[in-house]
Order: structure tokens, then sequence, then C-alpha cells
């Protein structure tokens, strides 16, 4: 059995350092935002390109702690609008509900999966005072764009970068620096993935940085002093340690993930199976690789009794989840298609040449 992702294989390559670094953290006995975090912190801002990065609890709190820290600073109050793609996993609208803001749902381009310039300009308004753009699957949205369109209307751009860690522009800039604040998750299965729960902001904005220091833990400004009604979201510091042990091999794994993805795109020639969007620069980094076919439930059936495992990002559109039923009249056609019919394909950094060659096999004999 091909596996979707094998996490064990992937973290066993790191197993003597991790072993090193958790001894050390032992002996210790600093267990909470000790210098690991710090550390972490540093290296992954200078690997960004941004001046900050905030170690923080996961991907949803990331996100969540850029929106409080920007109501804190009065650049958004409740129940301001920000444009979200209608296409991302749920987080990125949670986010925005739990902040107090109202989410404004976007189609995305069918080539893409990423939001629509273009549907972004339909519904922007005076109400409107941040835009949420994800990275989705690894591939960096329109940003230079976005930015643009926003620059014209005075909102800010978050980006949601949990997938696209490593991604790089047109212009050399990286994912989490290519708007005003980005939040990371480092869930194990990202492509810089912890071995639990983990995120990071990453911003140039020295005031908002400062604020998301104080509000990850309890508002705090000293000890003891709240300043803010703060969250207790940290980074862990033993996840810090390992992600910083990682990190280190991030280029040459989303290099690896570039060099299949490739493999895929060139041999795989069915005309079942709708290939995805790839410029063939650095801004894709191959989170997941994902296909559309028309009969999912049987290419799936096909692939597992084929010994492939598979699976889908995402079955359900947000706008269509239980917990965001306010939203379910909603006409989001181009969504509800992607959702219905896209499969995500084994691919990951440990993957051999017989395992890539056989999924591609099997692809063209469907």
């Amino acid at each position: 059995m091909i596996q979707f992702l094998d996490l064990q294989a992937i973290n066993s390559r790191f197993e003597s350092d991790f072993k090193k670094a958790f001894n050390e953290l032992l002996v210790s006995g600093r267990y909470i935002l000790g210098d690991g975090v710090k550390t972490f912190e540093t290296n992954f801002a200078s690997y960004c390109g941004t001046k900050y990065c905030i170690g923080v609890g996961n991907g949803l709190d990331a996100l969540i702690l850029i929106f409080r820290a920007y109501i804190e600073s009065g650049k958004l109050k409740k129940g301001d609008e920000v444009i979200v793609p209608a296409n991302t996993y749920i987080a990125s609208i949670l986010a925005i509900i739990h902040a107090g803001l109202t989410p404004v749902f976007v189609e995305p381009e069918l080539e893409t999966y990423n939001i629509s310039t273009e549907k972004i300009k339909e519904v922007i308004t005076p109400q409107t005072k941040a835009i949420l753009a994800v990275h989705l699957y690894g591939q960096l949205a329109d940003m230079k764009a976005i930015v643009s369109l926003a620059k014209q209307h005075n909102v800010l751009v978050i980006e949601d970068a949990a997938q696209a860690h490593g991604a790089v522009n047109s212009d050399a800039k990286r994912a989490g620096n290519l708007g005003d604040a980005a939040g990371f998750s480092f869930y194990p299965s990202k492509n810089l993935g912890a071995l639990g729960d983990g995120g990071a902001v990453t911003t140039n904005d020295e005031k908002l940085a400062n604020l998301i220091y104080k509000l990850r833990n309890y508002g705090t400004s000293s000890k003891y002093v709240n300043d803010y009604i703060g969250f207790n979201s940290r980074l862990d510091e033993i996840q810090a340690l390992f992600l910083n042990i990682k990190l280190k091999k991030l280029d040459d794994d989303n290099a690896k993930r570039i060099q299949i993805a490739q493999q895929y795109l060139s041999h795989i020639t069915s005309s079942k199976v709708k290939l995805p969007y790839f410029s063939n620069q650095q801004d894709h980094v191959f989170h997941q690789f994902v296909v559309r076919v028309e009969e999912r439930e049987s290419f799936v059936d096909y692939l597992k009794n084929n010994q492939v495992e598979t699976l889908i990002h995402y079955p359900i559109a947000p706008h269509k989840q239980k917990a965001l039923s306010k939203f379910a009249h909603l006409k989001l056609p181009i969504t509800e298609q992607i959702h219905k019919s896209v499969v995500s394909i084994p691919l990951s950094p440990i993957m051999t040449n017989v395992q890539v060659n056989k999924i591609i096999q099997l692809l063209n004999a469907y």
C-alpha cells in the first residue's frame, strides 16, 4: 500500500536530532517560551524575509490573533467585512468569525483554486476592511493583484499561509512576506510540520507584532501584568526545537515535492483526470497534488483497490457545513464544483520513483 502521507518515515530522518533536542530540553527545565521558541522565531522570520515571527499554538490561533490585534490597534472593529475565498479549509472562515468580524465569500479561479481577484472587485465595498488571501494546496494566490487592489481601497491583506511554507513569488519573496501579516500552521502534515500542533504569525509591523506577543500569553506585558484580554496560545518549546531542526531541510523537501509534481504533470495523460495548474516556478510548493475527476467515488475506489491511498481536500464546501448554515443560501457554483470533484493523490518528499511511477501508470490506466 502506498500511504497518502507516511509521517513516520518523514520524521524518522530527524530522529537522532529530535532525541538530542528533547534531552537538552529535559535538562534545561525551561518548557514554555524558552530559547527554542526564540530561536525558531528568529530563524523563521529570517527564512520568510520578515522582521518578526511570533510562535503561537496553531494555525487557527495565528489568524485569530492577527485579527484581534488589528481590532486592539483600532485598524479593525467588530463587524467589519473580511473578504475570504469560498474555496478554503473552514479554519480561514472560523478565524474571521471568532474575531467578531464578518466573512464575505468570494469564488476562486477554477484553474488555480485560489481566490479570483476579478471577483474580489465585484464585492469590495466601504465596509470591506481586510482581504484574507489563502495560498491553497501550496500555491500562492495572485498577491500582486490582491495587494494592488487592497491599496486602492485602503484595506489590509492577511495571508493564510498554512499550506505554503517556502513558496516564492516572481520577486523572490516568500509566503509570509507578501501582505500585512500572515498566519502559518505547523500541523504535522504540513510542508514544515511539527510533531503536534503549532503555528506562527509573520509580519513587518512592529506594533502588530508586539500586540500579538502579548495577546498569545494572556495579554501580558510583564509577569502578572495584563494589558489586554488575551489568550493562552504559545508555540510549545519542544515543537519549536523540532521545527528548528526541520526548517533546515524545508527547501530541499519542497524541491523534491516540485520534482514529483513535475513527473505527474509530464506523464499523467488520462483525459479523465484534470491535473492542477503549475507555472513551473517556485510559487507552488505542492502541499497537496490535487486532481479533479467526474466520478470521484469510483476513482478513489479504483486507487484503493490498487493499493494507493487518497484524501479529499475538501469534501464539503465551508458554506455547506452545518456550522456555517447561515451562509448555506449563497450561490457559489465554482466552489461547489471543486469540492465535489477534487482528489489528492500521494506526494511527499520521501516517496520513491517506484511509487511515483506506479501512481502515474494507474492514473493513465484509469
